[in-house]
């Protein structure tokens, strides 16, 4: 199953999981959530600040944002946001489907999220993190010692 691996384009992963929570959130109305929809928007903000954030500190050292071209970074970026996640742009996309989920206001669309979470941490950061490490030797592998993968 490695051939999925860096094969689909994260924001597609994150588009179909929000296609999914549409279409859960019609199919199953009965689990509805009692929480204001408002509550959404905390979730956007940060969603767009970490992936806003995240997508300069690559122009800032001129390497790649291709995530399925890992092997071609120049540079390893360890500051802003990244000095608390190695994933923050991934982070964002999580947080605008739980923001997408709460704007829903079914709980059956929680599904979106973790799907995204769980095809992202396999198909996505496990082989980033291995071209990663082949490039960047221990400078890597010590940023993955300091910093988590997610939070």
């Amino acid at each position: 199953m490695r051939w999925l691996e860096c094969r689909v384009p994260p924001p597609v992963v994150g588009l179909l999981c929000a296609l999914l929570m549409y279409g859960l959130h019609g199919w199953l109305p009965a689990a509805a959530m009692l929480l204001p929809a408002a509550l959404a928007w905390p979730f956007v903000a940060l969603g767009l600040l970490l992936d806003g954030s995240a997508v300069l500190a690559f122009f800032r050292q001129h390497t790649t944002v291709n995530p399925l071209k890992p092997q071609n970074s120049t540079a390893l970026v360890i500051s802003g946001f990244y000095r608390i996640s190695r994933n923050p742009m991934y982070l964002g996309m999580l947080c605008l489907l739980l923001a997408w989920a709460l704007w829903l206001g079914n709980w059956a669309t929680l599904a979106g999220p973790l799907l995204f979470w769980l095809w992202i941490s396999r198909w996505q950061i496990a082989p980033e993190e291995r071209a990663l490490a082949q490039r960047f030797g221990d400078d890597y592998r010590g940023y993955c010692r300091r910093v988590r993968r997610w939070l």
